[in-house]
């Protein structure tokens, strides 16, 4: 599987961008690191610690904002994975960048860089940031079985989004988004989530 993975990244070529402050959006970069068993590699995610202000206690890729001493944003995410999860850039071959996105509910835009990492890893998670580290298995994302969508009510409006359960973890929004349309592009997964319109989720940003 991780064979495959790698040869149909091809599409995404790696490359060592800068953030373009004409875009009027903040930049950020993370780490889609895949290891282990390369019959069904595994992802590093995170669960964001309960007390932080944005996104508290969601599951997410090592990563975080830009820093003007990053040379590039693969510079970004390897030094957020370092600081969040001690996971050494060293041990990481950065093969893909994968399309910026936005997780929409932050005027951010987000840069996904796939690695491949050797092991076995010894990670540990930054308290600050990080409530736990876990590894999903990229079978888990195969299966259309494993999702199931809930409801968010905000202003008198309620949209669905789609999740996956995994031990306890609920992975959705951006998170869920990169890693289905990275199975898709590569493993011709064919997952079909249904997502809230663009248009009625900036209809509800813009409401008074």
């Amino acid at each position: 599987m991780l064979e495959t993975i790698t040869k149909q990244l091809n599409k995404f070529p790696l490359t060592k961008t800068q953030p373009n402050p004409d875009k009027g959006s903040a930049s950020a970069a993370v780490l889609v690191a895949l290891h282990g068993d390369a019959a069904d590699p595994q992802i590093v995610l995170t669960q964001r610690a309960n007390h932080l202000n944005n996104h508290a206690g969601e599951v997410a890729f090592p990563g975080g904002m830009w820093d003007p001493t990053d040379n590039h944003l693969l510079d970004t995410a390897l030094r957020e994975a370092m600081e969040e999860v001690g996971l050494n850039p060293r041990i990481v071959r950065a093969i893909a960048t994968l399309p910026m996105a936005s997780p929409k509910r932050r005027n951010l835009m987000v840069t996904p860089f796939v690695g491949l990492v050797e092991g076995p890893l010894q990670l540990v998670a930054d308290p600050n940031e990080i409530g736990a580290i876990f590894d999903l298995p990229v079978s888990q994302l195969l299966d259309i079985d494993h999702y199931q969508y809930f409801e968010i009510k905000n202003k008198g409006e309620v949209f669905q989004f789609p999740y996956l359960a995994y031990k306890g973890y609920k992975v959705w929004g951006f998170t869920l988004k990169v890693l289905v349309d990275m199975v898709n592009h590569t493993l011709d997964a064919g997952i079909e989530l249904t997502y809230p319109s663009e248009k009625r989720i900036d209809e509800l940003r813009h409401r008074g």
